[in-house]
């Protein structure tokens, strides 16, 4: 069951974003908005995020990857927003 004015997004970043700490840096920044989700790193260097939650907890998210942890350096972030599903309990790293 979704709450009331919840969000999906699924976003895509890119550049130097493996091997900077970025996915643990999503994954304290999720938690500390309250949401839902997982990242996780892909195979052609960009770094994958499911997310659910309050729209502006998850614009607030957004806007933090755009900057990523000190070590990264985001070129592109391309979001797509669906409705939430309520699949997730938390936010997790995903290996």
């Amino acid at each position: 069951m979704t709450a009331k004015g919840s969000v999906r997004a699924r976003i895509w970043v890119s550049g130097l974003v493996q091997g900077v700490a970025y996915r643990d840096f999503t994954q304290r920044t999720a938690s500390h908005h309250g949401l839902c989700g997982g990242v996780r790193n892909l195979d052609d260097g960009r770094v994958a995020v499911e997310v659910e939650g309050e729209r502006q907890a998850v614009e607030s998210l957004i806007a933090s990857l755009r900057s990523g942890p000190p070590m990264a350096r985001v070129q592109d972030v391309q979001v797509q927003w669906e409705p939430a599903t309520g699949r997730y309990a938390d936010f997790r790293i995903w290996y």
